[in-house]
């Protein structure tokens, strides 16, 4: 076999098809062939074994996951240098450890189980960043055609991680065709490739399209205002007084609300502490606090019959015998533990008074990973949408209740990227998705508007339809075939008003969540067993 004459450049090439197929002004079906030259490499890599170590692999792939981070995610550079440098890095490593380990699988179990073992070590390697201390599921490959709805209507069966199989399916399928031809080597091509790999690109299209344009709501409206208030996060938010900030919005939603409106919907941590008067938002005694009465004496007696749903920085003090959760902090002049919330209320004719916390944290933000650890690191946290350090959560995903037909799904940005942990909110009850966020944080670039496209993907998969209020933008309406309705610009004050219908049935992805990322975690296991008892077989015969 002769060695491809690109072979050295084939990682760069790797890491650009991703980066040039990645949301929201990408173009998607790169990622078909965007593997193929890793695949070569590895390939190329392993027929060469007896001159290579198994671990070389992973310095011949990592620039490839590199420049697909770089490219991709370096808008996190706005908030912190630190920041935008440890994701960098991490992931990049994280995936180079994931292909290696696949690689590593097919030097001992050969070419029948080695392609198996990438499907497998690829998407448990996104599963864990979904669940880790350090997630950071933003580029998982499923999101990919997040900007093309059309493309995707089948996630409501699979959800985002059946988006990555078929990636991956398709890659493996083409390379196996072209493989021949790019290593020139004396074996001919197999045409069932090609047809294989053009029917499983092609097949999921074709349905997707006809469930895209076959695909009818059922009339449930529920009227919605979202407001867009545009309050600079790093010059304003944490600055102006709450009653200003509250008037401010208060008017702007009247503006287009009126006596039919249900709901108007403000973005995450609208509301903060007033910290030189040192008035804070305590959940001990909220009945009383100045900005909920506010709510009460101001937008909601001129909108009785509207829901109002709003983000907050509120803390909890803990009383003598309660237990204290590993999130509490300590306070600084006496021996009593608070926790600190970043929370969604839901107001409506007094005293009906509910809220959430925001419970899928963004690590060095909201969450310390690994706090034994990494707890020195603490001052590099950057603040990002309410209160610097651990936040409390909450352990169930218990939607906003209007009455027995109608239920709210309150998420909190971040919490929008989770396909699972949003369909928690569906099964038990939701009919509507409110997402409450705070992008101005990244500036106007790709940042913010991938993160509303992940609001697509969620609509799919749960057929939920979706209200979406950014402080800064994007704001934004998504019906449950996933098209994004009246999205406002970056930076600017907005308001928009919609009528969308609640929905009650169950897609099976929320019936059953990622059962294609457990079943790959159970395939990888077994494959790894396979692994070692050869390997320790092979010691022993030594």
């Amino acid at each position: 076999m002769k060695k491809p004459p690109l072979l050295p450049f084939y990682s760069l090439i790797s890491g650009l098809l991703l980066s040039l197929a990645w949301p929201a002004r990408g173009f998607p079906p790169l990622l078909f062939v965007a593997f193929v030259p890793l695949l070569l490499i590895e390939s190329n890599f392993l027929k060469n074994k007896s001159n290579n170590h198994s671990f070389g692999i992973f310095f011949r792939v990592w620039p490839a996951f590199f420049i697909w981070n770089g490219l991709t995610t370096w808008w996190i550079y706005n908030s912190t240098f630190f920041g935008v440098t440890m994701a960098v890095l991490l992931n990049s490593t994280f995936m180079s450890l994931a292909f290696w380990l696949f690689h590593f699988m097919r030097r001992r179990n050969g070419e029948s189980q080695g392609y198996l073992g990438l499907i497998f070590v690829w998407i448990s390697f996104e599963f864990l960043h979904h669940h880790w201390d350090l997630n950071w599921p933003w580029l998982s490959l499923g999101n990919g055609f997040s900007a093309w709805p059309s493309w995707i209507q089948w996630y409501e069966f699979t959800g985002m991680f059946g988006g990555t199989l078929w990636i991956l399916v398709v890659n493996i399928l083409i390379f196996k065709f072209i493989q021949p031809y790019l290593e020139r080597s004396s074996i001919k091509p197999v045409m069932l490739n090609l047809w294989l790999s053009l029917a499983v690109m092609l097949v999921p299209v074709a349905v997707s399209l006809l469930m895209y344009y076959t695909y009818r709501e059922k009339a449930a409206p529920v009227d919605v205002v979202v407001v867009q208030p545009n309050i600079d996060p790093y010059e304003e938010q944490y600055e102006l007084p709450a009653d200003l900030v509250i008037e401010h919005a208060t008017k702007l939603a009247l503006t287009k609300a009126d006596s039919n409106t249900n709901f108007v919907v403000f973005p995450e941590s609208m509301v903060q502490p007033d910290w030189s008067s040192g008035m804070m938002i305590w959940e001990n005694n909220l009945d009383n606090h100045p900005t909920i009465n506010m709510f009460r004496e101001g937008l909601l007696k001129a909108l009785p019959k509207a829901g109002i749903v709003v983000g907050y920085s509120t803390y909890r003090a803990y009383d003598e015998g309660d237990a204290i959760p590993a999130s509490a902090r300590k306070f600084r002049n006496n021996d009593g533990y608070y926790d600190a919330y970043n929370t969604a209320f839901l107001f409506r004719n007094y005293p009906d008074l509910q809220r959430t916390h925001k419970s899928k944290l963004t690590p060095g933000v909201e969450l310390m990973p690994f706090p034994w650890l990494l707890k020195p690191l603490g001052d590099f946290a950057i603040d990002l949408g309410g209160t610097v350090g651990q936040l409390g959560t909450d352990p169930e995903r218990i939607p906003f209740t209007i009455n027995d037909t109608l239920k709210i799904a309150p998420v909190i940005c971040y919490e929008s990227v989770y396909g699972e942990f949003v369909s928690g909110f569906v099964r038990n009850g939701a009919n509507l998705i409110f997402v409450i966020t705070n992008d101005g944080w990244w500036g106007n670039t790709a940042g913010h508007r991938q993160h509303a496209l992940f609001s697509s993907v969620r609509a799919i998969e749960t057929r939920r339809s979706i209200a979406r209020s950014a402080n800064t933008g994007i704001s934004c309406f998504v019906n449950q075939r996933g098209d994004i309705i009246q999205p406002t610009p970056y930076w600017e004050t907005a308001v928009i008003r919609q009528e969308i219908n609640a929905n009650d049935r169950l897609t099976l992805y929320v019936r059953y969540g990622d059962y294609l990322a457990r079943g790959s975690v159970l395939g990888l296991v077994l494959l790894l067993m396979i692994t070692l008892g050869k390997s320790f077989r092979g010691k022993r015969s030594l």
